[in-house]
């Protein structure tokens, strides 16, 4: 077999490339805002379940996502196709992602009770398996595109801006289009055919999206690492799989991602009680929100990889999210202490949407960050081992992201339990002690999670000179350019 190289060269991609590789993460994006956002509210103030009890169920997922998310990084690390390792994926991907989030947010309105969770249980798993089926096999392609530590960090951040304005365009179409109030729906967010279009709408979008990015970095397969995928028996998959992630740049950041993303599922899934019965917000407050959060996502494309050039990306991603501990739960402790602008005033919309602005930009940049290092954890890994497991990596990466429609959820189930917050609730009527309970709660365990996730971050082994030091020892021991490696 010819000589092939095994990593590509750290050149700068094509804009057209990036563009598409980043707006492939839109449908992510749509994913993680309505699985995040909406469907805890909706399965509880419309469908009727308890919060504990969805929450429990979004949980009882995560079971199979700890087998579905790595087998299919193993199986995408070992797919021989003249399409490359990611792209068949990529393509299969698509419809049954559309049809399970279609079938999520439509529950036969007859079912039981516990049928109705059943519903949830299922739905929610199918729609998590397709979604792995596209986005590990995506991410996956990050290491592959180029070995440039900085260009790693830059079209990471491109994913992370497309991502967040695919997220953000269905909290606009949400709260300006479908959730709107109406003369039978004073709170929109009670409106059931509401959600119904609007899952009509991100399943759109989402297809979109993934044929969009598949198609414009198709022409790059010529370009990515060539590897040799020899037959193994289960026990030898298993045995590689064992020591692929005993890695202890691996361990760290999945630690860190749990608390991170955890952190922002919690957020999520306890953001529209936040802006209706905190806040109160009005519905042109609520319309306006996405442009806000969306500056602050716009902000984090364009600092966290100009940090990352000039200092340690560990020590920045540190940084960054205890500067967002600041700005996420200072709304808070200033409403506690009595020092925010009046109620429904509009120095205190502006006040908050600054507070919002600044914590999604440090909140971005931090992960940003934390994904470039996950591809730099694949060289340090076939140094050690030999291969390339880009797939195994990005699927516990991944796997990780999901703990923000999973753990998060459950944990904002149980938060709610805990503060008595009352079913089928309007705006205004929520007892004060009942939203201190709310928000002082939410608190606490943010700012646990987050110094958590800031002191792992700290502890991250390795920054640019070993990354550049350890592909100058690969080049030198002849792994990079004698042929294709073992996945």
């Amino acid at each position: 077999m010819s000589a092939a190289p095994t990593v590509p060269t750290a050149r700068r991609l094509r804009t057209d490339v990036t563009l598409a590789y980043g707006f492939g993460s839109v449908a992510y994006g749509v994913k993680d805002a309505g699985f995040g956002t909406f469907l805890l509210i909706y399965y509880n103030q419309v469908v009727g379940v308890n919060p504990g009890t969805v929450g429990l169920v979004i949980m009882a997922a995560l079971v199979l996502d700890a087998f579905v998310d790595p087998a299919v990084g193993l199986l995408s690390d070992r797919t021989r196709s003249k399409w490359g390792r990611r792209h068949p994926w990529m393509y299969a991907s698509a419809l049954p992602i559309a049809i399970g989030w279609l079938l999520l947010w439509n529950p036969p309105a007859s079912l039981t009770e516990p049928m109705k969770l059943v519903w949830l249980f299922v739905t929610a798993v199918v729609v998590r398996s397709a979604v792995s089926a596209y986005e590990v096999p995506s991410q996956a392609l990050t290491p592959e595109l180029t070995q440039d530590y900085d260009e790693r960090t830059r079209i990471t951040a491109y994913r992370y801006l497309f991502g967040w304005a695919g997220g953000l365009s269905i909290l606009l179409l949400a709260y300006r289009v479908f959730l709107v109030p109406s003369e039978n729906y004073p709170n929109g967010l009670l409106n059931a055919d509401g959600y119904h279009h609007l899952a009509f709408a991100s399943a759109g979008l989402m297809i979109v999206a993934i044929l969009v990015s598949a198609l414009g970095t198709h022409r790059e397969i010529g370009r990515l690492p060539r590897v040799e995928i020899a037959a193994q028996t289960f026990g030898e998959n298993i045995r590689d799989l064992w020591e692929t992630v005993h890695n202890r740049g691996f361990v760290i950041l999945m630690l860190a991602g749990v608390c991170a993303y955890t952190n922002q599922g919690i957020g999520y899934a306890l953001s529209t009680y936040f802006y209706n019965y905190v806040w109160q917000f009005a519905p042109w407050t609520l319309g306006l929100l996405p442009f806000a959060l969306f500056v602050g996502a716009g902000a984090a494309f364009v600092i966290a990889p100009r940090v990352g050039r000039r200092t340690s990306k560990p020590q920045a991603a540190c940084a960054f999210i205890i500067g967002a501990v600041i700005f996420q739960t200072g709304p808070f402790l200033l409403r506690f202490a009595g020092l925010l602008p009046t109620q429904g005033s509009a120095t205190l919309i502006a006040v908050l949407f600054a507070f919002f602005a600044m914590s999604t930009a440090l909140t971005v940049c931090s992960f940003i960050l934390g994904a470039s290092l996950m591809a730099d954890v694949v060289e340090e890994s076939q140094s050690r081992t030999g291969r390339r497991n880009e797939g195994v990596f990005f699927a516990g990466s991944f796997f990780v992201q999901k703990c923000t429609s999973g753990i998060g959820i459950f944990a904002a189930g149980i938060i709610l339990t805990i503060a008595q917050f009352p079913k089928n609730a309007l705006a205004g009527t929520v007892a004060v002690g009942t939203l201190d309970r709310l928000t002082g709660i939410y608190v606490v365990i943010y700012t646990c999670l987050a110094l958590s996730a800031a002191i792992l971050f700290a502890k991250f082994p390795f920054g640019r000179s070993e990354h550049e030091e350890r592909l100058v020892r690969l080049a030198e021991a002849a792994v990079m350019d004698k042929g294709p490696i073992k996945p």
